[in-house]
């Protein structure tokens, strides 16, 4: 293994200590780094909080700022964090309006920021996001996993909580952007945890695996590798096929990197996709490329398509300032 660190141990805080001081003028850590909040608070604005294992970066934390998150709570690699994380942040960021969680569907994810809910004391509710057609299990999983789509959810909520919308009205949005979006991805290689020093899987040089999960978890089978206009008919096939309302309106195209793709790829799959997308009689009405939603090192990519309607499309088109995505401002 290969990695610029300087101990095991120390890797996830002196990243966050990186992280807080490169960004200090938009984010600063919580006591014991366990958040990352906004500098600065909007009075009477509902706080939006997420996290989860550290590894994804830029999500979550790269996503705290105006125009999204309020505070996000990183855990150790791949592990989801703890309910003291949640509560130390929603008593940081709350500024009276209610707390919503926003939380991908990963069972740690979902036990921990509901005890810290049940804890709080607090005006709280929850948007789970399972946007992940590849299985309807996995190894971390009851149901679909959240991934890619987490970001489409967390911006478009953003925007609205900056507007002065109340809890309930965020949560019952957030509900419906994460069901107007569906996301697959496909891998080349494994990642590797610092901690585990070697690959998570083994796969062949000639093999990918196809609908992996961002921790590196199975996904529908491994296979021979194929073509980008292969793999992106399969993707597309698969998310099309399970978002009637994508053919009625304009689609938000994300094509997102895994942590070890080269740009070059990740625009070429895009040109790939959306070939895919016109032959399907779907129009791209926003996009986006980059690698936002990581699993360490790993070669590969998802892609995620979102079918906006007029208010989905309002609040992605909104002005954002974080470390990880910004525009309009």
């Amino acid at each position: 293994m290969k990695k610029l660190i300087n101990a095991i141990e120390t890797v996830l805080p002196e990243s966050l200590d990186g992280f807080a001081a490169a960004h200090a003028d938009l984010v600063m850590l919580g006591d014991e780094r366990k958040f990352i909040r906004r500098k600065a608070l909007k009075a009477g604005k509902v706080a939006l909080i997420s996290g989860g294992g550290s590894g994804h970066e830029p999500l979550h934390g790269g996503f705290v700022g105006h125009g999204m998150l309020d505070a996000a709570c990183p855990g150790q690699v791949f592990t989801s964090p703890t309910p003291d994380q949640m509560i130390a942040a929603a008593e940081a960021v709350d500024q009276g309006a209610g707390v919503l969680f926003i939380v991908k569907n990963y069972e740690g994810d979902l036990m921990n920021f509901e005890m810290a809910k049940e804890m709080a004391g607090r005006d709280i509710e929850t948007v789970i996001t399972d946007d992940d057609v590849a299985v309807e299990n996995s190894l971390y999983t009851t149901g679909r996993r959240g991934v890619a789509g987490t970001l489409v959810v967390e911006k478009i909520v953003g925007h609205a909580a900056e507007e002065g919308a109340d809890l309930k009205t965020l949560k019952a949005l957030g509900d419906k952007v994460n069901k107007r979006t569906r996301s697959m991805g496909v891998a080349l290689t494994s990642c590797t945890v610092p901690a585990a020093g070697k690959p998570t899987f083994a796969i062949g040089e000639d093999e990918m695996e196809m609908g992996v999960g961002i921790h590196g978890e199975p996904g529908r089978r491994r296979v021979k590798l194929q073509s980008a206009d292969q793999i992106a008919e399969e993707m597309i096939g698969a998310m099309l096929g399970d978002l009637a309302e994508a053919k009625k309106t304009g689609v938000l195209l994300f094509v997102n990197g895994f942590g070890g793709t080269p740009a070059m790829e990740l625009y070429l799959m895009y040109h790939a996709a959306a070939g895919v997308l016109a032959k399907h009689g779907v129009k791209i009405s926003r996009s986006l490329v980059g690698s936002y939603v990581t699993s360490l090192d790993m070669a590969g990519c998802s892609l995620t398509v979102s079918a906006f309607d007029e208010e989905m499309t309002k609040g992605w088109d909104a002005p954002v300032h974080t470390a990880g995505l910004r525009w309009g401002m």
